[in-house]
């Protein structure tokens, strides 16, 4: 049963892939980028996620390939641990304990026992690369103290720091420095660059660094999208650099090619430029890729590139520059107007992506469906050029249609107003623009639903404006002499004694629309459109509106700005009860009739779900996070959980997925993001009988590496075939000291006498 275990906050997903460089393991075939606190393995060839590797317990900050052993991986992270994974069974083999806060991972083949990261100085932004000795031991935890100092004065992000020459120097860029460490010297080399007190070379900055892998070769990138190629650096006074320039804005990252023949750069222009033997005239481009160019990464065997863009995608590209594989994140939008929304029909998450679009985002496998374009338009990434924004969009009919609205304004008194409304296509399986209305209203729109009611004949869209109106759009057939075509046009324009127009909602059944003026709330007959009654509690502006369900069909909540909650009885017309309540989020459930609040004070974000009929909350989590919670949604489970606790039924049906000011993504769950995230498949657990012969076996749904997930299983003891023998690996391989070894799959088992591996048939051979 499900109740026993704790229900937490936890990061579902929609972290950034686009943090640091993705690296590509020495065959191509996987590609490896840091997500939050996670690691994420995707394939290169189908773009799905093959596995989580998860232990780290904050931000991850780097990743690197051991260069002693192609299949295994470094991981770095915010929580001042090292740790050491196996990234084709997904399995953690070291955790070392370094103490500090890291910030970016480096390894170099020839020093086999470390690593270096960077780390913090006494100021914030000061920082130092270090070397940390990696000491042996058969223990899963070790303590790596050992510290040696090899550079100061850098900057965090990896992208100022490269090794060159088969890791004979280390050069690192900030500002206008360039320093060079020799290692079998153990001398430091600097270069500086006018400084922007000259007019002449205001943009000189450094912005990233590159070094050749075969030769004495450093490449800078800089602000003004000048690419410097240094030599001789290793005398302070014979050094010369040669120049490079293409990129009209800042060149946010470089890479050289294995071999070292070609040179790539990327920045704002989403462009890959490849630099054929570092000549001006002799280069290649890979335009339009869609937003700018975060990080440039190539693979070990040189077959494959990829870049890491600023909308939060990683695209694989061939050695010829023909792009392959496209890993879309959830879009990070600076600003999400759209708030949270479900498509009825995919269960998919939708809300602003790139600019002009909604984004269509799966939550179970934590990848973007696709992209919707409502603006149409071509995008100019021109800083201080006003864009058109997405404002609103809800869905109506069961997703049959989705109205948008789109808005520009430069000055105060030049508004662009634009509502589409979108109708879903069978046999494009796509949204088709159907209406476009240009200034629905006089004033920005702050609102607008459709009636969802199962009843509802005709499909009814309301629009409410800071013009002091509310209009009523409904779906017509005589947009042709035909009658063969469908449109939206205006049925009805309500209004409140001038009040600006804030909030609006249908109630369950569609037979009453309530519409917030300001501080008060007016309901509606949605047959008659005629005024039925008011309610005032002057206790603020209403912020959000929205009826009670099912059994509590019969009250209507508010939230004011002022800091109440207050609840009204429709068939009394009073108030039935109010709350003193700081809400800036509050969904309905549309499996249940439960309401979600959050609150925000200066502790964090609280959480409340609550019944309408009372007002003693059903539960309450305080500081489901330490900042602002900005949207919310309640998402239908697929299968429903067996929660029996009174505490946890409100997440029987439903998951309820929230974003917070920093865009990140949560959910309360009682399963971890592996589970979660990754697809599951039929499992086999084994566990060693106390008979030498026979083995544990258990057979479930489960995903890849849960080990744990034995304990909670029904275990049958089965004797061992002769197709199956026991083997003992050599001690040189810990933590995995047995494998059991059958016709079609070779099996390690961890210290613990546990078990956990992807089968490919072999169950048969054990009489599964």
């Amino acid at each position: 049963m499900v109740e026993q275990e704790r229900v937490r906050v936890v990061r579902c997903g929609g972290s950034e892939l686009n943090f640091r460089r993705a690296v590509f393991s020495a065959d191509s075939k996987y590609i490896f980028c840091v997500s939050g606190d996670f690691v994420k393995v995707y394939s290169t060839a189908t773009e799905e996620c093959v596995h989580i590797l998860q232990g780290h317990r904050n931000l991850v900050t780097g990743i690197q390939l051991n260069p002693n052993n192609h299949l295994q991986l470094y991981s770095c992270s915010f929580d001042g641990t090292i740790k050491l994974w196996d990234y084709v069974d997904g399995i953690l083999i070291k955790t070392f304990i370094v103490g500090h806060k890291l910030h970016a991972l480096f390894t170099v083949a020839r020093a086999e026992d470390s690593v270096f990261v960077t780390i913090n100085k006494e100021k914030p932004d000061i920082f130092q690369l270090v070397s940390v000795k990696l000491p042996k031991s058969s223990s899963q935890e070790i303590e790596s103290k050992e510290l040696s100092f090899v550079l100061d004065y850098i900057n965090q992000s990896p992208k100022y720091i490269a090794f060159g020459n088969e890791g004979e120097y280390v050069a690192a860029v900030r500002d206008f420095y360039l320093s060079v460490y020799f290692f079998k010297k153990k001398t430091t080399s600097r270069f500086t660059l006018s400084s922007s007190r000259n007019k002449k070379h205001a943009k000189n900055n450094f912005t990233c660094v590159a070094c050749h892998p075969k030769e004495d070769c450093i490449a800078t990138g800089h602000k003004d999208g000048k690419i410097r190629l240094w030599r001789n650096f290793d005398d302070d006074k014979k050094y010369t650099y040669t120049c490079l320039h293409w990129h009209h804005d800042m060149v946010m990252d470089l890479a050289f090619s294995v071999t070292g023949t070609s040179l790539l750069s990327g920045g704002r222009e989403s462009v890959l430029v490849e630099w054929r033997d570092a000549a001006e005239k002799n280069k290649e481009f890979l335009p339009r890729l869609g937003a700018t160019i975060e990080h440039i990464s190539v693979s070990p065997a040189g077959d494959l590139f990829c870049t890491s863009h600023s909308d939060n995608k990683i695209i694989v590209i061939h050695r010829n520059l023909e792009a392959s594989a496209v890993i879309q994140g959830l879009v990070k939008d600076s600003n999400i107007f759209t708030g949270l929304m479900i498509d009825p029909r995919t269960k998919a998450l939708v809300l602003n992506g790139k600019p002009g679009h909604l984004q269509f985002y799966s939550l179970q496998s934590d990848k973007q469906l696709y992209n919707l374009d409502i603006v149409q338009q071509e995008y100019i990434n021109d800083y201080g050029l006003i864009q058109i924004e997405l404002t609103k969009a809800a869905f109506g009919c069961y997703g049959n249609w989705l109205a948008t609205v789109e808005q520009r304004q430069e000055k105060e008194t030049e508004l662009e107003l634009q509502m589409k409304l979108w109708m879903y296509n069978k046999k494009t399986q796509g949204f088709v623009l159907n209406t476009k209305v240009n200034m629905p209203h006089e004033d920005h729109i702050t609102a607008l639903c459709f009636c969802n009611a199962e009843k509802s004949e005709n499909p009814t869209l309301v629009t409410a404006s800071k013009d002091g109106h509310f209009k009523v759009w409904i779906l017509t057939d005589d947009s042709d002499i035909y009658k063969k075509a469908v449109g939206w046009t205006c049925d009805f324009v309500g209004s409140y004694h001038k009040y600006q127009a804030t909030n609006c909602c249908f109630s369950e059944d569609g037979s009453l629309l309530a519409v917030s003026f300001e501080e008060i709330v007016t309901i509606w007959d949605s047959e008659t459109w005629e005024l039925k009654c008011t309610f005032c509690q002057r206790a603020g502006k209403i912020r959000h509106l929205c009826f009670g369900r099912l059994t509590c069909s019969k009250y209507l909540l508010g939230a004011t700005e002022n800091g109440i909650l207050c609840c009204w009885n429709l068939l009394s017309c009073a108030l039935e009860w109010s709350a003193k309540l700081n809400v800036r989020v509050m969904e309905p459930d549309l499996n249940s009739e439960n309401i979600a609040a959050i609150s925000h004070s200066s502790m964090g974000s609280d959480l409340f779900v609550f019944k309408p009929s009372e007002p003693r909350p059903l539960y309450i989590q305080k500081n489901i996070s330490r900042e602002e919670v900005q949207w919310g949604v309640f998402v239908p489970r697929d299968v429903p959980e067996s929660f029996t606790s009174e505490a946890y039924q409100w997440l029987n049906r439903s998951q309820f997925y929230f974003l917070t000011k920093s865009q990140s993504l949560l959910t309360l769950s009682t399963k971890s993001p592996e589970e979660k995230l990754t697809p599951t498949s039929k499992q086999v657990f084994l566990g060693w009988s106390n008979c030498p012969d026979k083995i544990l076996v258990s057979s479930c749904l489960k995903d890849v590496g849960l080990a744990a997930s034995v304990l909670r299983s029904t275990l049958c003891e089965v004797e061992l075939p002769s197709a199956v023998t026991v083997k003992t690996l050599p001690p040189s391989s810990p933590p995995l000291h047995i494998a059991v070894q059958s016709r079609d799959a070779l099996l390690f088992c961890s210290p613990r006498n546990l078990l956990a591996a992807l089968c490919w048939g072999w169950e048969r051979d054990l009489g599964i």
